[in-house]
């Protein structure tokens, strides 16, 4: 939840918040293999159920946007809105082979989104900053490394794995409800490419593209001003409305990483 924790607070006075642990991240976890984006996004609506949320706003960073847009895609009547926030959903096995990005297998991506080393740690926020911070103590990425990044790491690798094998852009659903997507230009874990893309496939006039420069992939600890600033424009066009029963509700789901960098 730490990944919104800038934006809870100051959706609170408009919408009933959720913000649920995606499974195998938190405590949430599963005996079943299926380690697809879209059984993910069927449990997410099963704990919607379960707190008898009907039509919902989703919002969702990084591997979260890969959530909230299956969510959207299989249940149009319950989804009105979508925010994906730096959320390659437009990728393709083959954009890895075709060297799109600095890491040359999704092995490689699992190894460095869940680092095991102070290095691997740094290479992380290498990727996911457009300026990392200069130097992190190695006990201080010992300490970030044991509290995030041991728990099920096999079934999140395996998460990693199942966003790339065997898939292909035209087998990705249409969503059709208003979209804002909001993209670091210097995005190095999805490059902007697949902003681009993904805009394409929707339709030009049916998505707002936000591209903010000189930002990486964690726009919420880099860009956290701007980018509540447009999900807030985006979101908050209704009167404002206290939460209560009959009050809008936004789901938020979280990334895969990035670190949290106090300032």
């Amino acid at each position: 939840m730490w990944q919104w924790d800038r934006f809870i607070d100051r959706f609170i006075p408009r919408f009933n918040v959720y913000v649920p642990d995606l499974i195998f991240f938190g405590d949430s976890h599963t005996t079943r293999p299926d380690r697809s984006e879209s059984f993910q996004a069927s449990c997410v609506m099963k704990v919607m159920d379960a707190h008898g949320v009907g039509t919902m706003t989703v919002a969702g960073l990084s591997y979260g946007g890969f959530v909230a847009y299956s969510m959207a895609a299989q249940f149009k009547e319950r989804i009105d809105r979508v925010v994906l926030i730096c959320a390659g959903v437009a990728i393709e096995e083959k954009d890895v082979e075709d060297g799109m990005f600095k890491v040359k297998s999704a092995e490689e991506a699992a190894n460095v989104l869940f680092p095991q080393s102070p290095s691997m740690l740094r290479r992380l926020l290498q990727l996911s900053f457009y300026k990392p911070p200069v130097w992190i103590p190695s006990c201080f990425a010992m300490d970030y490394i044991h509290v995030m990044c041991r728990d099920y790491l096999l079934e999140r690798k395996e998460l990693v794995e199942a966003l790339h094998k065997g898939r292909r852009f035209a087998d990705l659903p249409k969503i059709a409800q208003p979209t804002l997507m909001i993209w670091g230009e210097e995005d190095q874990v999805f490059p902007v490419e697949l902003a681009h893309r993904l805009k394409r496939h929707l339709g030009e006039n049916r998505v707002q593209l936000v591209l903010l420069k000189k930002t990486g992939h964690a726009i919420n600890e880099e860009r956290p001003k701007e980018m509540y600033k447009h999900m807030k424009s985006f979101l908050c066009t209704d009167a404002m409305i206290r939460p209560n029963d009959n009050a809008k509700r936004l789901m938020l789901t979280s990334l895969i990483s990035p670190v949290k960098i106090n300032k």
